[in-house]
């Protein structure tokens, strides 16, 4: 028997009794889901505190329309309950939580839910709500509150994922403007590596695609077919190039490893692109013997349909500053004092841009994609430029370390109900812990968000109308997606907010 995520259980152990502990009368529960905070900035010093908006329609149609229909509207009424039941009373005691409301809803046959949202590739101020959520049917109240583990832990990931790929792009964009690189290029400069390392292949595939927000190359399949499904992603999704890894080259052998390359470059892969991992045994020796030994061979590889016919070389391992551009404490006019940069410069030379910036020759080029950051990739993008070389010198594999040293915490994200209405009269909602440092406070009542010069702003306190209006758009209702938007849609949105 296949495991599947039963989604009456997909919830802390606390939300099962919560209907009870609400005030007799409990009609309507109103709740946010917000970016309360900002720890990027602090590896970004002109990061503006804004967050990419992103992954709720996957979330709606996998989680709350596939596993719900699935896992338990479809499934047996007796079956579904006696299991529920039998969860409940192991873990809480015989009796502990009723099922009858749980009964109530299988008979209903959907998700009596209101979701409200920012459209998907949006980039919100912190603090400002992305989306409310609100039962239909008052003898549902409980559920809004009940949905909070899921609907928190599927897209706090996806949002900070889709954000840290897009201050990537922007930073790639910033320095192709600065050494005249081609725009085009950028698309495909940051490279998802980070699959192997994700908590899991669904954590792989649904982040993947946050990265595929913002650029085109990826390692993460699974991704593409999430967008497909999910996004109606169309034309260009995401592309790689075949490359090797450790076990090919060291399956070769060290003392025929030019053999691997002379294999790769002239049998396997005589045209298009190909990525040789370089640093198993000497780096310095592949970028400044082998090179030369095959520079006929890589200089006459063919263009492919694409119109390309790359040796990407792929460092894997040491200070990836260092490595690329050079190492100022190594022996002077020694390899590692060069860089990488510089030495496949003196074999292949290449050309300018028209601000007088050196691009390799297009046959070579260069990959890390070790330990990237922000902060790294930064640095090694100020010290081509130090050297005279444009930023398109270099594409940055993006892996686990950028996408899964992240929390929760990382912007703070939180569900936070704040209004309810119990027998017939409304109240406002909200906290503020005295022992806090402000981050926790919330807003407010009925929310309204609105669009300004400076992004998004949150209007509180709101009436039944104005909580109608503004930016916050329906999407979700009753067990049907109401709203969709497209993969292409959002990535022109986020294209949108670089030219500003």
């Amino acid at each position: 028997m296949s495991f599947k995520i039963n989604p009456l259980n997909a919830i802390d152990f606390y939300k099962a009794d919560h209907r009870r502990q609400y005030p007799a009368g409990t009609e309507y529960v109103y709740a946010n889901f917000t970016p309360r905070s900002s720890r990027l900035a602090n590896m970004l010093s002109d990061f503006d505190d804004k967050i990419v908006f992103f992954g709720l329609q996957g979330f709606i149609q996998h989680f709350l329309i596939e596993t719900w229909n699935e896992g338990f509207f479809q499934q047996d009424k007796n079956k579904v309950i006696t299991a529920y039941k039998r969860r409940m009373d192991n873990a809480l005691g015989e009796g502990a939580v009723p099922v009858e409301h749980i009964a109530a809803l299988h008979d209903l046959g959907y998700l009596p839910i209101r979701i409200k949202a920012l459209a998907e590739g949006s980039r919100v101020n912190v603090r400002v709500p992305v989306l409310t959520i609100i039962n239909t049917l008052p003898e549902f109240f409980w559920l809004t509150n009940y949905l909070e583990t899921v609907l928190s832990a599927e897209l706090w990931k996806s949002c900070t994922t889709a954000t840290i790929a897009y201050e990537y792009k922007r930073l790639l964009t910033e320095y192709a403007l600065k050494t005249g690189a081609p725009l085009d290029f950028v698309a495909i400069q940051g490279h998802d590596f980070s699959s192997r390392g994700m908590s899991g292949i669904y954590d792989a595939t649904q982040n993947g695609v946050g990265h595929l927000t913002s650029f085109i190359g990826t390692d993460a399949v699974s991704a593409i077919d999430y967008a497909e499904d999910y996004y109606d992603a169309e034309g260009v999704v995401g592309v790689s190039v075949p490359a090797t890894e450790h076990s090919v080259m060291c399956m070769g052998s060290e003392d025929k490893e030019i053999d691997t390359f002379r294999r790769l470059i002239c049998e396997l892969y005589p045209s298009g692109v190909v990525s040789i991992v370089s640093d198993t045994w000497d780096f310095w020796r592949v970028i400044t013997e082998f090179t030369v030994e095959l520079k006929d061979q890589i200089l006459a590889r063919q263009p492919n349909a694409l119109g390309l016919a790359k040796l990407v070389f792929r460092p894997d391992s040491g200070d990836p500053v260092k490595i690329i551009c050079g190492d100022p404490d190594a022996e002077k006019d020694s390899p590692a004092y060069k860089g990488a940069v510089q030495c496949l410069w003196e074999i292949f030379a290449g050309t300018h841009t028209e601000k007088g910036y050196k691009v390799l020759n297009e046959r070579v080029g260069l990959i890390y994609g070790d330990s990237i950051t922000l902060d790294r990739a930064l640095k090694i993008l100020q010290g081509l430029e130090a050297k005279g070389f444009a930023s398109n010198n270099i594409v940055f594999g993006i892996g686990s370390y950028t996408y899964n040293y992240l929390t929760r915490d990382t912007f703070g994200f939180a569900v936070k109900a704040t209004w309810g209405q119990v027998n017939g009269v409304p109240r406002e909602l909200f906290k503020d812990p005295i022992t806090d440092s402000g981050v926790k406070k919330s807003a407010k009542g009925l929310l309204r968000v609105e669009q300004s010069e400076d992004g998004f702003v949150l209007f509180d306190q709101q009436s039944p109308e104005q909580e109608q209006q503004g930016e916050l758009k329906l999407v979700f209702e009753n067990g049907h997606l109401i709203t969709k938007c497209t993969l292409n849609e959002i990535r022109a949105k986020i294209d949108a907010y670089l030219k500003d």
